[in-house]
């Protein structure tokens, strides 16, 4: 098949980097990514109804693991615009107690719907046994009460648990855009634009390049004797550089996916500071 989970991660980052380096509001990125997204499921969709899948392992791993990024993101995306538009427009008591109202939604769905399941237990602990049964088309069992959503699905382009790992993944990005808009002083957004000083001090590199040292720096324990988080190391950066790092948890996993070196920046760093050594033999 064309289409492979670092070509899919790949693309959509790609996307939201040309969007993101337009200079948009982020309701205008949402709603871009949502057409693109969409447009991009559809592609996929028509590919996959022509040219089917060599095996099951290629099956499997389609609706294990690049549907739902393309889906995930789609659902986020698409909740981001409508929670945008519906949300007061200044950062006063409306603000804040709407955007804690929409956090306490999301921790209620997440309650009800996704972690007390068994198949999110058996998701998150990385299990395969049963990916035969989850993955595969035509494999819905109607007597296990699942969601109505199930019939609402396209049988030949999902098998209605590609959709559940979507709803974890789109949680996921949702809960910390939220955490970002109830929690001024976490929000990297707010933070440089109150910044006057340091104009001349400015990240010159890739966005990947910066989280790839951030998470090196996290790792290694570099900073406060490891005894800080990861977004508080990542707060650090985009401040010191003025510029917002957006989901880091989705850009580490894309770092863990890709092609090649999965330390590319990293690598670069070694040789080039090496070759500066050479230059004072």
């Amino acid at each position: 098949m064309e289409y492979s989970l670092q070509n899919i991660i790949l693309e959509i980052h790609n996307q939201e980097e040309k969007i993101l380096s337009q200079g948009k509001r982020f309701i205008d990125e949402a709603y871009e990514m949502t057409l693109y997204l969409q447009n991009l499921i559809f592609s996929v969709k028509k590919l996959i109804t022509e040219q089917g899948f060599s095996n099951d392992a290629e099956e499997i791993h389609f609706f294990r693991t690049i549907k739902p990024q393309i889906l995930g993101k789609l659902i986020y995306y698409n909740k981001v615009y409508r929670i945008e538009t519906s949300c007061p427009v200044n950062n006063g008591e409306m603000y804040y107690g709407y955007f804690s109202t929409q956090l306490a939604n999301l921790k209620r769905e997440y309650i009800e719907h996704i972690c007390n399941s068994d198949f999110y237990r058996y998701y998150q602990s990385g299990r395969t046994d049963k990916d035969g049964i989850f993955f595969k088309r035509g494999n819905i069992n109607y007597h296990d009460g699942l969601n109505s959503i199930v019939f609402e699905i396209d049988p030949e382009f999902s098998t209605f648990f590609d959709f559940k790992v979507a709803r974890i993944i789109s949680n996921e990005l949702l809960y910390t855009y939220l955490l970002t808009k109830i929690n001024p002083e976490e929000n990297p957004d707010m933070i440089i634009q109150k910044l006057e000083n340091s104009k001349d001090i400015f990240w010159t590199d890739s966005k990947n390049a910066l989280i790839e040292l951030v998470y090196a720096l996290y790792a290694s324990g570099a900073i406060s004797h490891g005894k800080i988080g990861i977004r508080k190391v990542s707060l650090l950066f985009q401040v010191l550089f003025r510029v917002p790092l957006g989901d880091l948890h989705h850009a580490f996993h894309r770092m863990k996916t890709r092609a090649g070196s999965r330390t590319s920046f990293l690598d670069q760093l070694k040789l080039s500071l090496e070759e500066y050594m050479d230059k004072d033999l």
